[in-house]
């Protein structure tokens, strides 16, 4: 399936304020490495990398239409299955300490807190929130 670097970048808009959401360049970019790895369409997705045997998760969206439907769950299981065929042996995230939904969805599928970073997130000039980062190993079926 052929993705629309365009519609990505309008779902990352409508997803996120801060971090600031990634625009069709971006995504174009990070499509065509062949280190990317991409799970989903239009409505939902994940975009991450695999390096050597790391994998960084680098955003999830999901359309706020289709928020509370166990899409992002499946999205992220999807995800780890092709990070493991494709060498990843540990993921790695971060996630602003404010966005209580995805900390649920990660505390919830296996991540495990393994750091913060203070202030990551600039909101503006006055305010920021911590990045708190998540790992998981990628066990083996």
């Amino acid at each position: 399936m052929t993705v629309d670097p365009a519609d990505l970048a309008a779902l990352h808009a409508l997803c996120f304020k801060t971090p600031r959401p990634w625009n069709a360049r971006e995504f174009a970019n990070l499509l065509a490495d062949q280190s990317t790895l991409f799970i989903g369409d239009h409505q939902g997705f994940v975009l991450g990398r695999v390096v050597m045997d790391q994998v960084d998760l680098l955003t999830i969206a999901v359309s706020p239409a289709r928020r509370r439907t166990g899409i992002a769950r499946i999205l992220l299981s999807d995800f780890e299955i092709l990070a493991k065929r494709r060498g990843g042996a540990t993921c790695f995230l971060d996630v602003a300490a404010n966005n209580q939904a995805a900390i649920a969805l990660y505390s919830g599928h296996g991540y495990s807190e393994s750091g913060r970073r203070k202030g990551y997130y600039v909101t503006n000039s006055t305010t920021s929130t911590d990045a708190i980062l998540f790992s998981k190993p990628l066990l083996a079926p």
